[in-house]
């Protein structure tokens, strides 16, 4: 296997997907980076125009893990584009196609390989999903999804470990410049324990809703006087994000407030969540990268889709889920059921799970609808709690 990646000069990886897709498959492009060291590692993606949908690009960075990018436009069937595409693609010449595509069913699968092998000429291919267990997470008997970044490492493995659990697998190699733009915005809250929060989302169905976060706020803001809040979001998320932060400001002894709501870049608003002792946030791409810092997230779900495929990875977390009659929706904009999952998730519980994570040294209870990702063996009886 060594003999055969020594002449590889060129990777192309394809992979779709904006902030969060593109973390959660941190594991697998630091793979990939150690299984063709010498090689110039290309990436095929979709680039997003929304600011709270962030390209690949600027969510790597000058990391390494990628040197370049070619653009694909999602949905593309127009024949002389997609015989553009190969042509750009054929320039590259690429030795490998890594395959980090979502599962989209076995006859996109087949149709992707032999666009790739016979019309953009790449003979071997890795990781596409041509068996059903390649295609979705594995589920347990209880329903709980394998994590997406799991589900990736495990279809690259015949490039070897995905060391999902070691954290420099998630390293996003943030640089010196990235940390002093953090630091410069940080000044207001400097030397202080900060807390950090996104109240936004792209998704209508994920919405915990503002009178929820100005409610938490202030309950945080009584529990840990004197401590800092930052707030970090797309700039759109600025208005949302204050009226929330007013509820922190009212109470007396209340710690300063910043706003990084569209002041920085997705890698330096990472580097100010490294600073930060906790996240607390919805199922968002902050909520990702604060975890990929390993940040302590506090993180509320929505349980549109089946859990932990998506929740944040690694050690210290507490997931808010609540399982309900209609789980696994995966709807966009629910209406019909009027967010029932979400918003039955209380102020209280949310409070409680930030504890958890601030306090190890009390003695609190653990409460049944917050999920310890780490704690993995017993998550389906966890989740199995917050049944309504």
């Amino acid at each position: 296997m060594e003999a055969d990646r020594s002449g590889v000069k060129r990777v192309l990886v394809y992979r779709l997907g904006s902030l969060g897709d593109t973390l959660v498959a941190l594991p697998a492009l630091h793979l990939v980076a150690r299984a063709f060291p010498n090689s110039e590692r290309r990436m095929l993606t979709n680039f997003p125009v929304s600011s709270k949908a962030p390209a690949a690009a600027a969510v790597l960075g000058d990391s390494g893990l990628i040197q370049s990018y070619e653009r694909y436009t999602v949905g593309t069937r127009n024949p002389l584009q997609l015989l553009s595409l190969a042509w750009r693609i054929r320039r590259f010449r690429p030795d490998v196609l890594v395959y980090m595509m979502a599962g989209r069913g076995m006859a996109a699968a087949q149709r992707d390989a032999k666009f790739f092998r016979a019309v953009c000429g790449i003979s071997r291919l890795v990781g596409v999903p041509l068996t059903e267990d390649m295609q979705l997470c594995r589920v347990d008997a209880e329903g709980v999804l394998e994590p997406e970044a799991s589900r990736l490492a495990r279809n690259l493995s015949e490039l070897g470990d995905g060391q999902l659990d070691d954290a420099a697998s998630w390293d996003m190699r943030l640089n010196a410049a990235e940390y002093a733009k953090a630091d410069a915005a940080l000044a207001p809250v400097a030397g202080l324990k900060l807390i950090a929060v996104s109240v936004g989302t792209k998704v209508q169905a994920k919405d915990w809703g503002k009178e929820n976060w100005r409610t938490l706020l202030s309950r945080l803001a009584e529990l840990y006087p004197g401590r800092g809040l930052v707030l970090a979001g797309a700039p759109e998320e600025s208005a949302a994000s204050e009226f929330a932060a007013e509820g922190w400001r009212e109470i007396a002894g209340a710690g300063p407030v910043v706003n990084l709501c569209g002041k920085l870049s997705p890698r330096e608003s990472a580097a100010a969540f490294a600073r930060s002792t906790i996240f607390v946030g919805h199922d968002s791409g902050p909520m990702h990268l604060a975890a990929s810092v390993q940040t302590p997230c506090v993180a509320i779900f929505a349980a549109r889709n089946k859990p932990r495929m998506w929740f944040p990875y690694g050690k210290g977390h507490r997931v808010l889920y609540h399982k309900v009659d209609c789980w696994g929706c995966g709807l966009e904009t629910c209406t019909e059921q009027g967010k029932k999952c979400l918003l039955s998730i209380t102020v209280d519980e949310v409070v409680g799970a930030v504890r958890e994570v601030l306090e190890p040294e009390r003695t609190l209870p653990v409460l049944p609808n917050a999920l310890s990702t780490n704690d993995v063996s017993n998550i389906a009886d966890t989740i199995a709690a917050g049944d309504q």
